[in-house]
């Protein structure tokens, strides 16, 4: 089995350069199928996107309020130093009507040092005719190759895309793993005990153990063999490098989690019993059904609370509430430090890995269906009843359905959900996030 673990493309530049409009651009071309996930809410500055088959993470590392003078020349360093920490390719933008500022010198000089890919995108070039007078100003700069761009009006646009997408193919690092790997990603945030934790389940006996390194930026993995099953367990902790850039930045400490997000299929999310859950934890834990991942809640530091049975109760209620729409998560307790608890997660991640990769035969969905409907009858969509005609699964990881009805648009989040719930139960599916697709069955004769 062959795992890919994607690209990181950071846009840096100046505030007004049009970052966004490019972000736009690339983000708006990408012909995926995404329903929002209920309870997350979107943080627009980076996407998933699909190109050609390839697939790379974009980030807009501006969207922060800047300020003018020297303030504005260290935030725009800041980005230019987190993206080269994090990023794999880095388009820098620049203004081609303003010409080369005192900003842009000093990030080129930063970027020269580093050997990630770097194109120089000289934006609101407006068409061929203007690159002859608006490039050779940037010649000052020492760069090799300038890719000339108008976001907004699309010239230059496909041969940026181009350079792009052969520079993504020698990015993509691969893993030979044996076949039927559980891959779990550990997140949480820092000191809440990942490695620690991650040591202690290797500590456990019986393990046989490899490292593979360099399969996430700055983490080591480890290829762990417990019983007949064979585990990928992936740290997110990173190296965290001292006066790094400040938490402004927390959206790049986010992209690690990310790009680790989208290579495993169980994401394990610590919390801290000292502190209870964060703002932060209910971030990355959006996240997690952001991308559709298995998801264990695992409460670390048990330890400092095994006498505290108000304050036991105080943590998991506290968790409940802030997070709602994860309910399926399995939430379990454990100590890093004494060892208690880490005998229970193996089993579990073992009953989540089946439920997430789990397929039904069309008949028995189907059966389903129909059951629903007579126990709960559609409601009636601007004078006709909602009919569903027949479901099928379109995929699994996590399990995936759609569903043909006479109108999708008539059908109210809230019977969604019920007939959410009522597959949840038909299938055995309590552990796991499920996405269900409501589709017009007559869409496609409305497009001729």
């Amino acid at each position: 089995m062959v795992t890919h673990t994607h690209s990181i493309v950071a846009l840096v530049g100046r505030p007004n350069v049009g970052k966004s409009t490019l972000f736009n651009r690339i983000t708006r071309s990408r012909k995926a199928l995404v329903d929002p996930t209920p309870g997350v809410t979107r943080d627009r500055h980076y996407e998933k996107v699909v190109w050609n088959d390839k697939l790379f993470m974009l980030v807009d590392t501006g969207g922060i309020a800047d300020s003018s003078g020297d303030v504005m020349g260290e935030h725009i360093r800041d980005q230019a130093m987190a993206a080269i920490d994090e990023a794999d390719i880095i388009l820098f933008v620049l203004d081609g009507r303003e010409g080369v500022t005192p900003a842009d010198i000093e990030v080129t000089n930063l970027l020269r040092r580093t050997d990630k890919t770097i194109f120089y995108v000289v934006n609101k070039v407006d068409g061929p005719e203007f690159e002859d007078e608006l490039i050779p100003q940037f010649y000052e700069l020492g760069v090799d190759t300038f890719w000339p761009l108008s976001a907004e009006h699309k010239f230059g646009f496909p041969s940026l895309m181009d350079g792009l997408e052969d520079s993504l193919q020698q990015n993509d690092d691969e893993l030979d793993l044996p076949e039927g790997t559980v891959k779990v990603a550990f997140f949480g945030r820092p000191n809440v005990g990942k490695s620690s934790m991650i040591n202690q389940i290797l500590g456990q006996d019986r393990m046989v153990v490899s490292d593979i390194s360099g399969t996430t930026r700055d983490s080591v993995d480890t290829m762990l063999t417990h019983g007949k099953y064979n585990y990928l367990l992936i740290d997110t902790a990173g190296i965290r490098r001292k006066g790094k850039t400040k938490e402004k930045l927390e959206k790049f400490s986010i992209l690690k989690a990310l790009a680790a997000l989208e290579k495993c299929d169980i994401a394990v999310v610590l919390i801290d019993a000292s502190e209870g859950i964060t703002e932060q934890d209910t971030k990355v834990i959006g996240y997690t059904q952001e991308q559709g991942r298995g998801l264990i809640l695992l409460v670390n530091k048990w330890d400092l609370v095994k006498d505290d049975k108000k304050r036991q109760e105080q943590i998991m209620e506290e968790i409940a509430r802030a997070v709602p729409f994860v309910g399926f998560a399995p939430l379990l307790t454990a100590s890093a430090l004494t060892g208690y608890g880490i005998k229970r997660l193996f089993p579990v991640i073992g009953s989540v890995y089946k439920q997430f990769t789990s397929s039904f035969p069309t008949s028995a969905l189907n059966r389903l269906l129909t059951d629903a409907v007579e126990a709960h009858s559609p409601p009636i969509y601007k004078n006709k009843r909602l009919k569903f005609y027949y479901t099928s699964q379109v995929g699994s990881r996590p399990p995936k359905f759609v569903v043909m009805s006479n109108s999708a648009k008539g059908v109210h989040f809230s019977y969604e959900r019920y007939l959410v719930n009522r597959f949840r139960d038909g299938l055995g599916l309590d552990k796991v996030p499920i996405q269900l697709f409501i589709r017009d069955k007559n869409r496609d004769k409305k497009r001729k």
